[in-house]
């Protein structure tokens, strides 16, 4: 493996090269370019998230954030269907993307809620087939994010300049990278295996429902930040209930540890160096292979927007009570379903067997 091959290396793929290393000096390499690689990464990051801001505003800083996940992940990861296809189809969302927050930002939280299940069902049911690639990790988070710093006016218009550059940009790079790969599915047949019965379409729907209702709940309720609890709800939601299970601990632990640590540093550390608590959790999810820690980590650059915002105490109450929200009713609401078609589909059985 050369190394620019062991740069592209996941935090995983790193650290399982550290652990099979047997001399201290191969160890000592595959620690130089895990370093190299978290540098360049939190380098390039951050030069592009700037000039996204330098070109369309600092209100429009998230647009560049939103940019680069989809470049960075679907560079890699395709959509599992014909490229051309895959390609029209992250122009589409990019679409939804840009219009959809927007507009149910406009709408009452009710409305609101119809208008994320919409936009999210295609999101999700054309862009997530694979869960286990993690594209719900880019797609609704991206519109999440979008949602949750939503703009208007002439920020609004310098926005949909931003997400059509970024659309353009995806949409090359993901063309020019898979453009040789063979595929014996197309949009149909993504259609056609909509099964709700499998456990691949229940997690869809549960994702296309759950994450939407949960924003409305928070807003009813005045809950400032309500994105951080559809984020979270949505990353706990996975086909198989273990996994579930583990993803709700780990959220909870790592966001009241990173609360914690958080806390810490902000009496510790000059306040006059606060912002750089954010680069700091981000240098930390790139040395973390596990979701706790990762979870952990990303309370840092939330909380360090949000204490500017509503101090220390309300950014801190904010990330806990969204946190623990999101992911305990994401796991009431899957049981709950999940349940709900095991019992349709018993009644079923006993209505053909008699």
């Amino acid at each position: 493996m050369t190394f620019y091959q062991e740069l592209q290396l996941n935090q995983a793929g790193s650290k399982n090269l550290l652990k099979k290393s047997e001399t201290v000096k191969e160890k000592s390499y595959h620690i130089l370019v895990y370093l190299v690689k978290i540098a360049v990464t939190m380098a390039f990051c951050f030069l592009f998230v700037t000039i996204f801001s330098i070109l369309f505003g600092n209100e429009n800083s998230i647009v560049g954030v939103v940019v680069l996940l989809c470049l960075m992940v679907f560079r890699n990861a395709d959509l599992g269907i014909h490229t051309g296809q895959s390609t029209m189809l992250l122009a589409l969302f990019f679409v939804i993307m840009t219009v959809c927050p927007h507009l149910a930002n406009q709408f009452s939280p009710v409305l609101g809620m119809l208008l994320n299940i919409a936009a999210l069902a295609v999101l999700i049911l054309f862009g997530c087939h694979n869960p286990f690639m993690f594209n719900q990790s880019t797609l609704v988070l991206g519109y999440l994010l979008l949602y949750g710093y939503d703009v208007t006016g002439k920020s609004y218009q310098m926005r949909l300049v931003g997400m059509a550059l970024g659309a353009a940009l995806t949409c090359f790079v993901f063309y020019r990278n898979h453009k040789n790969r063979t595929y014996k599915r197309n949009l149909k047949d993504l259609i056609q295996e909509f099964d709700i019965t499998s456990s691949r379409t229940k997690w869809q729907i549960c994702q296309i429902l759950c994450v939407p209702i949960v924003l409305c709940i928070a807003e009813l309720c005045n809950m400032p930040r309500a994105m951080w609890a559809g984020i979270a709800a949505m990353s706990a939601i996975l086909p198989f209930m273990e996994d579930m299970h583990y993803r709700v601990r780990k959220r909870i632990v790592g966001n009241i540890a990173g609360v914690i640590c958080f806390t810490v540093l902000y009496f510790l550390l000059p306040s006059s160096i606060y912002a750089y608590i954010g680069i700091l959790g981000g240098i930390g999810v790139g040395f973390s292979a596990q979701y706790g820690w990762q979870a952990l980590f990303n309370t840092f650059g939330a909380l360090a927007i949000a204490a500017e915002t509503y101090g220390l105490q309300g950014a801190v109450s904010l990330r806990v009570i969204q946190n623990v929200f999101g992911v305990v009713f994401a796991l009431a609401f899957c049981v709950i379903f999940y349940w709900f078609m095991s019992k349709k589909k018993e009644s079923e059985v006993t209505v053909h067997a008699e």
